[in-house]
């Protein structure tokens, strides 16, 4: 049998069962001054570091079982953060799926609804013109050109039109209107 780095001869596994016994408290130490750890996955990841020393060679011998241990530890919380930043991918469908989620709420309709209002009320106190240059804009997602070309204005009078119109409206409506 090999020889122990604590000086018996002992199978792997016994070698393995004594480092546990004398560093898992060191470990889960290390593992939980991890930010990116949660507290749920320390145990599981103290594991895979005995895990692995179980996989590595009889003839292995550790001269400093801290810091062997302390760099298998830190090579299995760096690849378990890799993995769950490839597991839980934050893409934009997730955000449209919890944000289509909230607007089903009955407290989210009325409020979408009296927004609406708000808004409604504050367009139709507008002056004809600008109105229909703003809803243009907004609605149809006309350009300028567009929008003088339809109405028989010039580039700038759309402009100066629009300008007010987001001027008037900023005026009239509150910022919880939004």
């Amino acid at each position: 049998m090999a020889e122990s780095p604590f000086g018996r001869s002992r199978t792997h596994n016994d070698r393995v069962t004594e480092l546990f016994e004398k560093w898992s408290k060191y470990i889960r130490y290390l593992l939980r001054n991890r930010k990116s750890v949660p507290p749920s996955d320390i145990d599981d990841l103290a594991q895979e570091v005995f895990l692995r020393l179980l996989r590595y060679s009889d003839e292995t011998e550790i001269e400093s079982p801290g810091g062997y241990l302390s760099r298998i530890t830190q090579n299995v919380a760096n690849e378990w953060c890799e993995r769950a930043r490839v597991r839980h991918p934050h893409d934009e469908s997730a955000l449209a799926e919890l944000l289509s989620e909230s607007d089903d709420e009955p407290e989210m309709a009325l409020a979408r609804t009296q927004r609406s209002e708000h808004v409604q009320a504050a367009l139709e106190e507008l002056p004809a013109r600008r109105r229909k240059v703003l809803l243009s804009r907004v609605e149809h997602g006309m350009t300028y050109k567009e929008i003088a070309r339809q109405q028989g204005l010039t580039h700038r009078v759309v402009v100066r039109d629009l300008a007010r119109a987001y001027k008037t409206l900023r005026f009239r409506l509150n910022p919880e209107d939004l």
